[in-house]
Parts: C-alpha cells; structure tokens; sequence
C-alpha cells in the first residue's frame, strides 16, 4: 500500500506545481494564525461556518502540514487529499454567494486561484511527487519501478 502511495512518474517539470500548491497552502496556513480575524476563525464566522474557533486552526494547521509534505514532496498524493477538500469547501462555501448575487462571471473572476489550487491538487494525487521528490528518493531506495 505504501508503495503505492509514494509511486510517481518521475517528471522533472511536476516540481513547478508541487511548488506553487504547496506554497500557497503553506502561506495561507500561516496565515490563519498571524491574521485570525481576516483569515482564519473570523472569515470563517463570517460565512456561516460552525465553531469557527476550531476550524480556523484546524484548517489551517492542515494548509501547513499537508503545504510542507508537498513542497518536499513526501506521501504527496495523500497530502493533496485534505488540500483538495479544502478548496471544494471553499468553492462551495465563499463562491456560491458571489455567482447568485454577481454572476457566473464574477464568480470565474473571483475563485480563479481557489480553481487553481484544486486542480494542482488533483494533478498531484494523480501524478505523485516527480523527480525532484522525498517520494522518488523512496522509490530509488526501494526499487520500486516507475507507474
């Protein structure tokens, strides 16, 4: 099971995703805790969320792990998994709002980078690591062969 998890093609170009999604995580995570009434619980109240106290923390203590796994690229496929929760419940929580009150474009506008970061997640659970990877180091180790 491990072994499938850690499989990745061994792309050297996976590396500029893995980057950006895991950056982007890792900054947003960060940020939940430097800036909570903009970022973390108090956004999180704002839109209706549940005890935004634990959410807020929750979330963001994910958005750094998960961000730090990727960027490293260690069990990146199932490090993307919370990421990509993450985004669906921001799609559907913050832009369904925007789309009945503004319109569908405005709501393109709106969630490009939320869109973004979904799909990279996707691409990483299905791709894996790349190269350049704690996961291919693994593979090598293991001679585990490529998918």
């Amino acid at each position: 099971m491990l072994k499938k998890i850690i499989n990745t093609d061994l792309s050297k170009t996976t590396i500029l995703i893995r980057f950006i999604v895991g950056f982007v995580f890792l900054s947003e995570g960060i940020q939940k805790f430097l800036f909570p009434a903009l970022r973390g619980s108090g956004r999180f109240e704002k839109i209706g969320l549940p005890d935004p106290e634990f959410l807020g923390s929750f979330v963001g203590f994910f958005e750094i792990l998960c961000g730090i796994l990727v960027l490293i690229g260690f069990m990146t496929r199932i490090a993307s998994l919370p990421l990509i929760i993450i985004m669906l419940v921001a799609i559907v929580t913050t832009k369904s709002e925007v789309f009945l009150e503004k319109g569908f474009w405005e709501l393109l506008h709106g969630s490009r980078t939320d869109w973004s970061m979904l799909l990279g997640s996707i691409f990483l659970v299905i791709k894996g690591s790349g190269y350049w990877s704690v996961d291919a180091k693994i593979m090598k180790k293991w001679k585990i062969k490529q998918p």
